[in-house]
């Protein structure tokens, strides 16, 4: 649509939440996806897509607001990417997550289903995150109001979260409920001190600038780790900065640097240099510490992320005679988090840092059954390496969004282990491989995992036997 066909729909009537966080209305016979609203509002809406089957659009003005609405507890909501769902009360975001797995399970699987358990709700649903990584930047997100003449200076600089559809836009961020502190002192302490002693803020556009970005990480026992994110190295003013913070936070117990002067924000093919304390911070599951480096993957949700394994650990029913092969095991945790049920751990997982981590974790743990091997899935997981591995009895899936490769999936379908447990952050793309693995396989459980309060993500989890 051109902007001078802009179109206003008025007094639209919500009628439920989509996937992606949507949510949904018809008109005219078609369907209409509107961001940030809740079934029960009333508004007018402008379109800014409109096709055969759909629309889309935004609100311009709130008619009438749903009964159903809760006050966002947030200052940013609304303008912020994250955490869409504030205004939907929690009872409601469950419900809601649970249809959406039950639909792409049915919808796009076509898989016949058991009862499916409650989904299992988060017990914090705020300062649930371990991790959040901030994005300097000198082209900060105006806010409405804002006039950009004579906005200047300092106060052109943010320290935030990137702005939805624009790569070189970031929101500044004076508060965020989902990471505890001293997480937001930290970050508002490192943009005044950046500020103070003229150090540049990154120009995406241009390349140009010091500062690009900051990563905290928690762990459950109160340790705190820094990774801060430089463009260039400038030896006096980046250990002027580490000393200031560190000597500000004394409980960050791992600050770390990293030099990026590539054209992206990625790190992880670039060295993390320990500037103080220790190398990683730990966090624990009942008798297992597992090690998290500046560049580890762990789960975000800590708390969450050990009934999410405990679930896991339930559907795999292990007698402690089993091979169990752990697929995309990231740093093991689950894996190992399995191992005392298990006679053998098998780990595969692409990234060889994070197998590191994992062959780490299991020696720290004085875990001696388990075993991990860092390659492509495709290519690691073949009738050979099944061979000089052992036959798995039960095979742990967890891919990334995108699921299992089809070779994989061949490749378990002729192993045929007695039971798989999948685990996957996109039922759409899980309920694609459960159609494949259904040639050989049914599926006697499934129970959905809230993992992130507030947002429209969902952790499922499916138990599968040999038909």
């Amino acid at each position: 649509m051109k902007r001078k066909d802009k179109i206003v729909l008025q007094n639209i009537e919500i009628e439920a939440v989509a996937a992606e966080g949507n949510a949904l209305a018809h008109v005219d016979g078609k369907v209409l996806f509107v961001p940030q609203c809740i079934p029960g509002d009333i508004v007018d809406v402008r379109l800014t897509k409109k096709r055969s089957g759909f629309m889309e659009g935004i609100v311009v003005n709130m008619v009438k607001p749903s009964d159903l609405r809760v006050e966002p507890f947030c200052e940013h909501y609304g303008v912020c990417g994250g955490c869409k769902w504030q205004s939907l009360p929690y009872n409601l975001q469950l419900e809601y997550k649970q249809q959406q797995v039950v639909d792409q399970l049915t919808r796009i699987g076509h898989l016949e289903l058991p009862e499916i358990t409650p989904i299992l709700g988060s017990e914090e649903i705020k300062y649930y995150r371990n991790k959040l990584e901030f994005t300097f930047s000198n082209r900060r997100w105006l806010l409405t109001g804002e006039d950009p003449e004579q906005v200047t200076g300092a106060e052109r600089l943010g320290l935030g979260f990137h702005i939805s559809g624009f790569f070189d836009k970031v929101l500044d961020i004076k508060q965020c409920h989902l990471q505890a502190e001293p997480s937001n002192e930290i970050r508002n302490f490192i943009k005044a001190y950046a500020i103070e002693n003229n150090l540049t803020f990154f120009d995406l556009r241009e390349q140009t600038g010091y500062l690009r970005n900051m990563i905290v990480r928690t762990a459950s026992n109160g340790d705190v780790m820094l990774i801060v994110v430089f463009a260039y190295e400038d030896t006096q003013a980046r250990s002027a900065l580490l000393d200031a913070v560190k000597s500000k936070f004394p409980q960050i117990s791992s600050l770390h640097y990293v030099i990026n002067g590539k054209r992206n924000d990625s790190i992880s093919d670039l060295d993390c240099i320990k500037y103080y304390g220790d190398d990683c911070i730990y966090d624990t599951m009942e008798d297992i510490k597992f090690r998290i480096g500046p560049k580890s993957f762990y789960q975000t949700n800590s708390k969450q992320a050990y009934r999410l394994y405990s679930v896991v650990r339930d559907f795999a029913n292990l007698k402690g005679n089993e091979v169990l092969y752990d697929l995309y095991t990231g740093t093991g945790t689950i894996g190992l988090f399995l191992s005392s049920k298990a006679k053998k751990v098998v780990g595969i997982e692409y990234v060889k840092e994070a197998i590191d981590d994992a062959k780490i974790n299991a020696e720290n743990n004085g875990i001696t059954n388990s075993f991990f091997y860092a390659g492509d899935m495709k290519d690691m997981l073949t009738g050979k390496f099944i061979e000089e591995n052992g036959q798995p009895d039960i095979v742990v899936l967890d891919p990334p969004r995108a699921g299992i490769h089809a070779d994989v999936a061949k490749v378990l379908l002729e192993a045929a282990p007695k039971r798989m447990v999948y685990v996957s952050c996109n039922p759409a793309s899980q309920a694609r491989d459960l159609a494949i693995l259904s040639e050989k396989y049914r599926i006697t459980a499934v129970r959905p995992v809230d993992m992130f309060p507030h947002t429209h993500h969902v952790e499922n989890v499916v138990a599968l036997e040999l038909k």
